[in-house]
């Protein structure tokens, strides 16, 4: 059995895990960062950086703590290397990096993407590979066919602005507050989807995703004052939610040889895009996996399990190794049409 010390620092969230190749989760420390972004209304980068520097260290110290190990008991250390706002990414792997070095132990750089992945299979033992991944976060939105581990053939990605993103803005715009999420969905409960808004690339032959315009059409629908914010989002969210169950139907017929449709990354753990999705897998025979709402969000177990999964198959990472801003899981994969794709 390995263990495995998870370091996550790609955005707003520091954390720290000790995770065993057993799937337990033996400690997990997680500082956010809301209130410093919050009058903002979005992540600052440079406030960001600097807040992962003030505590990771004693995230980690904490973990290590709560785990009843110490480092030199752990068998290799996991850190995000991307992608991600840069500096809290370098943040994170520079200590995995001296971490590493100081212990004698294996360093594994983890595509945030791939922990997102992989996520599923740390709650669910039963879910083997192939199997079609919709990722769909504050950054990306993809759908990816998962193979094995570092094996992943991308179906569809987004060729402007992810579904995360979608909803921290109008969040923004209909005054809802950060993060934009949960604030979305929370106020889509108490309104009606009357108001008319598109939905970009549906019933397209390709499966990719599009968002911009629907982000555009919330700050109109607003701006004419005829709706309320509640009917605004929840508009907005079922109009994400048909956009995502029509493109994952178009991936469905691309996705060979899976047996589940499993969901990851933050917007996962919306409540009607997750019932959604359990409807479609169930109308096409197939299992329905989303890991537990903690797992869809940032967080180190995550980093960690992808680096025990990469572990047992021999993958680690000299200490050169160099952050990515961007980083895709599926770097062969067919240019997409439109500028400003999200790979």
């Amino acid at each position: 059995m390995a263990l495995i010390l998870g370091l996550e620092s790609s955005c707003d969230e520091t954390a720290a895990a000790l995770v065993t190749s057993d799937r337990q989760v033996l400690a997990h420390r997680l500082a956010g960062q809301e209130a410093a972004h919050r009058p903002f209304g979005g992540v600052v980068p440079e406030i960001a950086a600097r807040a992962h520097v003030e505590v990771l260290a004693p995230l980690i110290e904490a973990a290590l703590a709560d785990a009843g190990v110490t480092l030199a008991e752990v068998d290799a250390i996991a850190a995000t290397a991307g992608p991600g706002l840069i500096g809290g990414v370098m943040v994170g792997l520079v200590t995995g990096k001296a971490l590493a070095h100081a212990a004698g132990k294996p360093l594994i750089a983890v595509n945030h993407l791939e922990g997102h992945a992989l996520s599923p299979r740390l709650s669910d033992p039963d879910l083997d590979f192939p199997y079609l991944l919709l990722l769909v976060s504050g950054g990306h939105c993809q759908l990816l066919l998962v193979e094995g581990v570092n094996r992943y053939r991308r179906l569809a990605t987004t060729i402007d602005d992810a579904a995360g993103e979608a909803f921290d803005k109008s969040a923004k715009v209909l005054g809802l507050g950060f993060p934009g999420g949960p604030a979305v969905e929370a106020a889509a409960r108490l309104g009606r989807p009357m108001v008319p808004l598109p939905r970009p690339l549906k019933g397209s032959p390709e499966p990719h995703f599009s968002f911009a315009g629907l982000k555009s059409a919330v700050v109109r629908a607003h701006a004419a004052g005829t709706w309320s914010v509640e009917d605004i989002a929840a508009s907005f969210q079922q109009a994400v939610v048909d956009c995502l169950l029509d493109r994952t139907v178009r991936a469905l017929g691309r996705a060979h040889g899976a047996t589940a449709l499993v969901v990851a990354g933050g917007v996962a753990a919306n409540g009607a895009v997750r019932t959604a999705l359990a409807d479609l897998a169930a109308a096409n025979g197939l299992r329905f996996v989303a890991p537990p709402l903690w797992l869809c969000t940032d967080n180190a177990a995550m980093i960690g399990w992808a680096g025990a999964e990469r572990f047992a198959a021999g993958l680690t990472d000299p200490l050169d190794v160099a952050a990515r801003p961007r980083w895709p899981l599926d770097p062969g994969a067919e240019a997409v049409r439109g500028a400003g794709v999200k790979a």
